[in-house]
């Protein structure tokens, strides 16, 4: 089992947690509930191969990721009381998930794809994003990639920093990791302190 897949699968469940409580947040049934949880754990990985021509979709031929949002969306439902607190206050499962799959879908797109290092980073930002701007849609509300928040800016930051790292010492797990943690730091950071991005003069 390699570190992508690890990648992959807690990505996944943590995403498929965020996508439950928000679809909940909103009276959703139970089919609701999985199908929102579906959309934000796979859209975002979906939308990046479908763009680099990877076929079959990773979730199509693997039934472990249908397997690890079913059992999210137990978590999710289970323990809701414990967890919405979390999310609500430090965004906590979207914060994770971002940080996983940035370095997840840049990852795919060198080894998979081979594009150049811009494309990679942009992947990245894909795979971490697209699928919490489905989950927005369909909920009805503005995607968090769309406000002011520093969002999908901490994906594409990571995702530099981790080439840089790479540069200087390749295929090292704790390039990964660290910049998983930096993603992290900074979406954290960005929400406790309010930090954004605003164009507007005043």
């Amino acid at each position: 089992m390699n570190i992508i897949y690890i990648l992959d699968i807690i990505g996944t469940f943590v995403f498929a947690i965020s996508g439950a409580l928000a679809a909940e947040e909103h009276d959703l049934d139970a089919f609701g509930v999985t199908f929102i949880a579906f959309i934000t754990a796979l859209g975002g990985g979906t939308t990046r191969d479908l763009l680099l021509g990877i076929h079959p979709l990773v979730w199509v031929k693997d039934v472990n990721y249908l397997i690890t949002i079913f059992i999210a969306v137990g978590v999710a439902l289970v323990f809701k009381k414990q967890i919405l607190p979390l999310r609500k206050t430090f965004f906590l499962f979207d914060t994770i998930g971002i940080g996983f799959f940035t370095i997840l879908g840049l990852k795919k797109a060198i080894l998979f794809a081979q594009v150049s290092p811009m494309i990679a980073v942009i992947m990245g930002m894909v795979s971490a994003t697209f699928g919490g701007v489905i989950r927005d849609v369909f909920c009805n509300e503005i995607p968090l990639i769309f406000r002011k928040e520093i969002y999908a800016t901490a994906c594409l930051a990571g995702a530099t920093i981790y080439l840089l790292l790479e540069k200087l010492n390749p295929d090292s797990i704790a390039n990964t990791l660290t910049t998983i943690f930096i993603i992290i730091l900074i979406r954290f950071l960005a929400v406790k302190y309010k930090l954004a991005l605003n164009w507007k003069r005043k």
